[in-house]
């Protein structure tokens, strides 16, 4: 799956702060993802945040 640094994921479960966007602050092995709703920072295995992706919402970068 190809998730880069700056991508917004929409989870399928909610944070306990109520949202279910997080936007992605580093990629590799594991994820380092920032609560859109809460500010709570975290890192998870990338097998476990690619099995609850539901949608990712790419900010394209006009192309040179």
């Amino acid at each position: 799956m190809d998730v880069r640094v700056g991508d917004v994921l929409e989870l399928k479960k909610d944070h306990p702060c109520g949202s279910r966007e997080w936007l992605v602050l580093r990629v590799g092995m594991d994820f380092r993802l920032r609560c859109r709703g809460c500010g709570h920072e975290l890192m998870l295995p990338r097998s476990k945040v690619e099995k609850n992706i539901k949608k990712i919402r790419r900010t394209e970068e006009p192309e040179a």
